[in-house]
Parts: C-alpha cells; sequence; structure tokens
C-alpha cells in the first residue's frame, strides 16, 4: 500500500495532501530508512517515523486499511510506539 494512502486510511493525517506533503518532505523514515516519495511502499510490521503536528510519532503497522472508516477502526491498523507507558510503581505525592 502507498505510504500516503495509509497515513491518511489510518487517520494520522487530516488530508491525503498533508500525507503526501509529510512524505515527501523527507522527514519520515520506514524501518529506519528516509523516504522522500509518497508513493513508498508500507506493509504490516514496518516501523513509521515522523514529526507530526510538534511531536515525534513512532508507529508500528499491524493492519492494512481498506478504507478510512471509523477513528476506533483505523486505531486497530497500528501500535504507538512512542505512547508513553504506564508507571508500574505508584508515584503519587506519597510515594518515597
Amino acid at each position: 500500500m502507498r505510504l500516503d494512502k495509509y497515513l491518511w486510511f489510518a487517520r494520522l493525517t487530516k488530508t491525503r495532501n498533508l500525507a503526501q506533503e509529510i512524505a515527501e518532505a523527507g522527514h519520515l523514515r520506514i524501518d529506519g530508512r528516509v523516504i522522500e516519495q509518497a508513493h513508498a511502499a508500507v506493509r504490516v510490521g514496518n516501523v513509521l517515523t515522523f514529526a507530526l503536528q510538534g511531536r515525534v510519532r513512532i508507529i508500528r503497522i499491524d493492519a492494512l486499511p481498506n478504507r478510512r472508516g471509523p477513528a476506533p477502526e483505523a486505531r486497530a491498523c497500528y501500535t504507538d510506539l512512542g505512547a508513553p507507558k504506564p508507571n508500574s510503581v505508584d508515584e503519587g505525592p506519597h510515594s518515597t
């Protein structure tokens, strides 16, 4: 599947044009390789790294969507590897 189409279908960008701009700017990586073409192919298992809305997103592709569906369906297509992990230790005001 084309990179720009994936970003749009997975609702990582609001428009396909924005997805194309991100890909062609040369600031997106697939598995560590710099990508400068919106038509670059993505596959299940690829890791995408790119800046969007002031933060760096690290996404692992878990599925290739057939359409631009609702947000819950889109979120099921990737795992956000850059999301903060919950702490296993309580760090409330009374912890030592």
